[in-house]
């Protein structure tokens, strides 16, 4: 007789189900029968590597967050995605996150004086998080917003003198990095990110990196060391049987369905399509019916937990002369499109009210034709709803507020010497769409207010909970993002997630 191998469904091709999968194919020597269902036509996830404009863009991760002692960029090294021939396509962000070339300019077109304005906020700013980070808030509670906005009231209070308007600045410029803070949690707002919960989060040591090859290289290497015929695409779970063992796992996309048995599932589904499987309509886009339902303590942690949408919006622009100007022959090359940071002062301008939280707009590579503005929350979704042509329009709408022609400087300083006198146009452009994806709902998660770090440990929880004598434990586990406690919603996060929880199985079959 032939035993029978143990089979594995893991169910989604992200960092965090192909990292489950190859622990389970290498570590358990063949011992298992691992499938992964991915409902897609891709693996990667949340992982989307494009192009656009003669540039390899990032619709989805962008960032490595740290290098010292993570699994993704020990990946895309053995991939050979940290290599960059200078013949190929430029790539994001190639130049560093932070460039020291920043023009901060408010809204109406007024440069902000880097040494005496920008520049001590942006420090404030970036001492509080730090601080928040490290645990050493003060004891504040509740959202960050709030604990952002005091140590502006705190830091105005304390300074000699200081007109209305150098303080209505001030405030554009907190709201400006408030701002960025939300694209980098994903949080629609700030008063709803925990406070607390940022002292446990984690990145690695080093510095914050983009992968010159692209972020897709790094799942073509996962994929590639798959055993022939693991990865199965356009398999998309509907529901899920996990009352007993095996494990029914019925898929269906348009007309074709699939059911297949498994000793154990790894789910490796997003918070957003989580969170739609325990609302009160299981029918709608995305959500997974759980039979019997998901238990109280892990719908609870879905539910507490935030999950939140950011979408990036690429532009190629060109530079055009100002109506009745002249250009110098020095001047004849095309000017570099600056590093803008955008303080909105709330003037009643063309500027819709999805752009006006927005941090920035800024070259993808220092000289670059393409710009890169990043959303989050209501904003992220309301800009996949628009066509084309209103998006363009209302950015051509923001330049010509912050970037009119010619220069004009509410400072002595010189920041004004280095903008570009011409106007600029928006030739097309290129966004992603995550909150509408039904495979992924929003973007990645985050502690929300009323959450704590214990909901991410429940998260990763496996079902049943606590099994009976005669039941089969671990029938159902959980990977991703979302059930990391201290890397959360980072790509390193979704990978080790997948190594947890192939090594439960390990464990259990040891």
């Amino acid at each position: 007789m032939v035993a029978t191998k143990p089979r594995i469904v893991i169910v989604g091709a992200g960092l965090a189900g192909l990292s489950a999968a190859l622990h389970l194919c290498g570590a358990g020597q063949d011992r298992f029968d691992v499938v992964v269902a991915e409902a897609g036509n891709r693996a990667g996830g949340r992982v989307l590597t494009s192009e656009f404009a003669g540039h390899r863009v990032e619709m989805g991760a962008t960032w490595v967050h740290g290098v010292v002692g993570s699994p993704v960029h020990a990946l895309a090294r053995d991939a050979g995605a940290l290599r960059y021939d200078a013949a190929d396509l430029p790539y994001e962000r190639m130049d560093g996150g932070f460039p020291d070339r920043v023009l901060t300019v408010a809204e109406g077109g007024n440069v902000v004086d880097a040494d005496t304005v920008a520049t001590p906020i942006e420090e404030l700013y970036r001492g509080m998080m730090d601080a928040a980070r490290a645990g050493e808030a003060g004891g504040a509670g509740g959202g960050v917003e709030e604990y952002l906005r005091g140590g502006l009231r705190a830091y105005q209070a304390a300074r000699p003198g200081g007109s209305k308007e150098l303080e209505e600045v001030e405030e554009a410029l907190m709201s400006m990095h408030i701002n960025r803070e939300r694209t980098d949690t994903s949080a629609d707002d700030l008063g709803d990110l925990d406070l607390a919960a940022e002292g446990e989060y984690r990145d690695f040591p080093g510095d914050h990196v983009t992968i010159p090859g692209g972020y897709t290289r790094v799942v073509e290497h996962l994929v590639a060391a798959l055993p022939p015929g693991a990865l199965r695409l356009g398999l998309r779970l509907r529901r899920i049987d996990w009352s007993e063992t095996p494990v029914r796992l019925h898929f269906a996309d348009g007309a074709t369905t699939l059911t297949l048995a498994a000793d154990h599932v790894i789910l490796t589904v997003s918070l957003g399509v989580l969170k739609a499987s325990v609302g009160k309509d299981v029918s709608g886009p995305g959500a997974i019916a759980f039979d019997p339902p998901l238990p109280e303590f892990k719908r609870e942690a879905v539910s507490r937990l935030g999950f939140g949408v950011m979408n990036k919006l690429f532009v190629e622009v060109e530079a055009i002369e100002p109506e009745g100007g002249h250009q110098e022959p020095a001047r004849a090359a095309a000017p570099a499109f600056p590093f803008l940071h955008m303080a909105f002062l709330g003037h009643a301008t063309k500027v819709p009210w999805w752009m006006r939280r927005t941090e920035s707009i800024c070259p993808v590579k220092a000289g670059s034709s393409v710009a890169l503005a990043w959303f989050a929350g209501r904003e992220a979704a309301h800009l996949e709803s628009l066509p084309d042509e209103d998006v363009i329009s209302a950015v051509h709408a923001t330049l010509d507020s912050f970037l009119p022609a010619p220069a004009r400087s509410c400072s002595n300083g010189n920041e004004a010497d280095a903008r570009a006198t011409s106007r600029w146009r928006v030739k097309r452009i290129k966004r992603s769409g995550w909150a509408t994806d039904p495979l992924f709902l929003g973007s990645y998660s985050y502690v929300a207010v009323g959450s704590s770090g214990e909901d991410l440990d429940r998260m990763a929880e496996p079902l049943p909970r606590e099994p009976e004598a005669d039941q089969t434990p671990l029938r159902v586990l959980f990977a991703g993002e979302a059930t990391h406690r201290t890397h959360y919603s980072t790509t390193h996060a979704a990978y080790l997630s997948g190594v947890r929880e192939a090594n439960r199985l390990l464990q259990h079959y040891r």
